[in-house]
């Protein structure tokens, strides 16, 4: 693909608590912003509960790092998309989540992710 920007696209999949991919997806997220290529983030399945605002972490014992998610921007990731039937599944409206994001059904996501040149998934 020459020497023009690649389209890095990261999955999320997992909830954000109970195992370390939230975390650690979040991180990478915003390294590869970091490196001036054309990165953006999807949301699906549990992994829309990420995007939750007001998230109460005290049952957990991990450290709620959902306000992470606000730096994105100003690393460069700007596009967010939630998939609509993951919201609807889980009884979520859109205006639940913490940042501006472009809801998209089930087969606008999967069009989305083939344009990509990389998927990263967790």
């Amino acid at each position: 693909m020459g020497g023009g920007k690649k389209k890095f696209m990261f999955v999320h999949r997992k909830a954000p608590y109970g195992t370390i991919y939230a975390l650690e997806s979040l991180e990478v997220l915003l390294i590869a912003g970091a490196f001036d290529q054309h990165v953006s983030a999807v949301f699906l399945d549990d992994g829309v509960f990420q995007l939750m605002s007001q998230q109460d972490t005290a049952a957990s014992g991990m450290k709620n790092f959902s306000p992470t998610f606000r730096a994105l921007a100003d690393f460069g990731v700007e596009k967010l998309y939630v998939e609509r039937e993951s919201l609807e599944l889980r009884g979520i409206d859109e205006n639940d989540l913490l940042l501006p994001t472009t809801i998209l059904d089930r087969s606008a996501v999967g069009a989305l992710m083939e344009s990509q040149d990389v998927l990263f998934n967790f």
